[in-house]
């Protein structure tokens, strides 16, 4: 970046100066450059923290957090008690083991907040970021909060951040610091005392600790899942036939549907299938076009829901690619709720810089327009506008996956500018002895907006010759398809996040946390769902003591009163005694049951625990299940069979020492072993067939395999 220089500056002999607090190194590192008039700011380090001095009207020191230094936390070192009700704000060094760190970082901004004169919070803004710059000005700035000014902006664009700078508001948004303050403080005792019930009553009862969790959030997403997997589970698949006929028309084949889409008897569709041979007439032909309306702007949901749907990107990995591109000033704030663009953002120059790049030039045609109208979604946040291109273009190589985002949310853009698509379908019915058969053809007419989203563009299109009313066609073949009844889908990420937004729990920047912490806690498995034994345990023992903790209409209530608080309709202090007020009989019910608990979940969790090792058969005694093993000599893990501690089957098979193992769920085809998974720290998915003697090793095949290492008793 332009306009940065390394200094050996001291801070201890500058004038007085104002103190800004950025939310990120990466965002001081681009306040700092767009602010300093020279375009030379300095960058300076203490104790390993970078922070940066440029020069407007005065001295600036722009000094950087690491998103959140402060945390709610008991403030009492025992762990092992509950409830616990009493809480407090403390840095994160002292909840967290992990967070040592943070203690530098603190004492190097106290020390930078002695000398400073004004202050000014430019943390993201939104609830998280209002509260990350609230903490650090109140306690590591020694209550500099009343007095601090607030720079509001959605992109990290030298004339944004000018302009924000310059028209920065007069204090800070405290009825979104109380709100957000009073969501953490919520989620903190909800979190803290239930998770620890079911972890002790684990503990207690097995003698082995297992870190278990729930919240208001996570209950009503385990319930959702549940209640979707005892649909399938008891789902009666039911039969029944359709009838497709190929016809010929005009000397060309197209495929027509009977018009009973589902026949329930067998005898049924065996007549009619019968009855329809030789040549029918065309009775009726039907052309209908409509519009297709532009996408609206994306939001972080619907950046999410697309980026899966396309790249196959998980909901953590799109919102981490989608921050780094706004930190590199590419993109806006992407935690944003709206569907809205508004003409301050100036369409016009975005575009003009988007044509410049080969792949956008399209964006041109945009700029031919008298007047440019985006087509926008109901949703609105009253913090950012919707997700936009600034227009900039990159200062470093984009990988592929940042490549893919920036490019998906640039099309997006242009395509909302873009004209309706016009689609038509033409239907034609065609009788046949009595009974009727339709044919379809899907064509886009006009591209519309559809041309600049381009590859993005999901569109299944069919075509029919011509056809006419009158016309004969003949009957080649009658197909007659027998099917069954399928259960309701299990839900993926993306589907699980449309209904968290659908129903309303969670917030835009959590939601994604909260669907991955069901699976490291091993209550669900795979891309599709499955809820666990031990997640079926876990969802019982809530609805059978704590019924309210897992129900949606609880969780929107609360974010109703946090809403309120945000409003100053309602007080921070009623919302927590309600919520204490709540919690108390929970717990206690759950202390009372701690046994009974204990003693579902230990065996749960067990099932899960050799449900989640297991391979697949054993190739050698064709009895036993081949299952991974950690030998307690060596600490190294290998596949063993579970006939071991029978005495009937000796079988070991080395595997890789580093990554996540699972079952592939399908055997190799040079052998017919199981195969597993095994995915890197990198993220690197491959299949291994660990079979020693299987015919395609040394041909190409990426695997490993060694026979009888180690013992399972080991």
């Amino acid at each position: 970046m332009q306009g940065l220089a390394n200094s050996t500056w001291s801070v201890s002999i500058m004038e007085k100066y104002t103190l800004i607090i950025a939310e990120k190194p990466d965002a001081a590192r681009r306040i700092a450059s767009a602010l300093d008039l020279s375009q030379n700011a300095r960058m300076m380090e203490e104790d390993g923290v970078p922070y940066y001095v440029a020069r407007r009207d005065k001295e600036i020191v722009i000094v950087p957090a690491l998103g959140h230094l402060y945390t709610v936390s008991s403030g009492a070192k025992g762990r092992r008690t509950y409830p616990v009700f009493n809480f407090k704000w403390v840095p994160r060094f002292q909840a967290e083991r992990k967070a040592e760190h943070i203690r530098t970082w603190l004492q190097v901004i106290s020390k930078l907040s002695k000398k400073a004169d004004s202050f000014i919070d430019a943390c993201d803004y939104d609830m998280e970021g209002s509260i990350i710059g609230y903490c650090i000005l109140k306690y590591a700035c020694k209550n500099k909060e009343k007095v601090s000014r607030r720079m509001k902006y959605s992109t990290l664009t030298k004339e944004e951040l000018e302009k924000s700078y310059d028209e920065s508001l007069p204090h800070l948004d405290f009825a979104l610091v109380e709100a957000g303050t009073t969501r953490h403080e919520i989620d903190w005792l909800y979190g803290i005392n239930l998770s620890r019930a079911l972890t002790f009553a684990v503990k207690n009862w097995s003698g082995r600790y297992s870190a278990l969790s729930t919240g208001r959030v996570q209950g009503p997403l385990l319930k959702f899942l549940v209640s979707r997997e005892n649909s399938i589970r008891s789902f009666v698949p039911m039969p029944y036939w359709r009838i497709k006929a190929q016809v010929e028309i005009d000397g060309q084949t197209c495929l027509a549907e009977f018009e009973k889409r589902v026949i329930n008897t067998k005898k049924e569709a065996d007549a009619v299938r019968t009855a329809c041979k030789g040549s029918g007439k065309i009775e009726q032909v039907e052309a209908l076009q409509f519009q297709q309306l532009a996408p609206v702007p994306f939001d972080l949901g619907s950046l999410q829901v697309e980026a899966y749907k396309l790249f196959r990107y998980d909901l953590k990995k799109t919102l981490s690619i989608a921050q780094r591109l706004y930190l590199d000033a590419l993109i806006s704030y992407p935690r944003t709720g709206s569907q809205k663009l508004p003409a301050a953002i100036n369409y016009r120059m975005i575009l003009k810089n988007l044509s410049s790049v080969r792949e956008w030039r399209l964006a041109a045609d945009l700029l031919s327009k008298p007047t440019l109208k985006p087509h926008e979604g109901a949703r609105e946040d009253s913090a950012h506008p919707a997700i936009f291109p600034t227009g900039n273009l990159p200062e470093r190589l984009l990988n592929k996956s940042e490549r893919s985002i920036w490019d998906l949310v640039v099309r997006r853009f242009m395509a909302v500018f873009g004209e309706p698509a016009v689609k038509q379908i033409v239907r034609a019915k065609i009788k046949v002895n009595e009974y009727l058969f339709l044919a379809e053809g899907k064509c886009t007419l006009e591209q519309g907006w559809q041309r600049f989203y381009g590859p993005y563009v999901i569109s299944k299109e069919t075509l029919l010759p011509p056809v006419k009313e009158g016309q004969m066609v003949n009957f080649k073949k009658v197909i007659l398809e027998s099917r069954f009844t399928k259960p309701p889908p299990r839900y993926n990420p993306s589907t699980l996040l449309q209904k968290m937004e659908e129903v309303g729990i969670g917030t835009k920047a959590t939601r994604a946390d909260a669907i991955q912490t069901l699976y490291e806690r091993k209550y669900i498995r795979n891309e599709r769902m499955e809820v666990t034994d031990l997640g079926f345990g876990v969802l019982e023992t809530l609805q059978s003591n704590c019924g309210k903790i897992v129900s949606v209409e609880m969780t929107r209530e609360l974010e109703d009163s946090i809403n309120g608080i945000c409003q100053n309709l309602v007080k921070r202090e009623d919302v927590l005694a309600s919520a204490i007020e709540t919690l108390g009989p929970m717990l206690k019910e759950l202390q009372q049951k701690e046994e009974e608990i204990g003693e579902r979940l230990s065996n749960a969790l067990e099932k899960t625990r050799l449900e989640e090792s297991m391979i697949g058969a054993c190739p050698i005694c064709k009895t036993g299940k081949l299952v991974t093993v950690r030998s307690k000599k060596t600490g190294k893990r290998f596949v063993g069979c579970t006939n071991y501690f029978r005495g009937l089957c000796r079988a070991s098979f080395a595997i890789p020492q580093r990554g996540t193992i699972k079952a592939n769920g399908k055997n190799c085809r040079g052998c017919g072993w199981p195969t597993i998974q095994v995915r890197t720290k990198g993220r690197e998915l491959w299949i291994l067939c660990f079979n020693p003697d299987c015919a395609l090793k040394g041909k190409g095949e990426r695997g490993i395999a060694t026979s009888n290492m180690g013992q399972l008793s080991g």
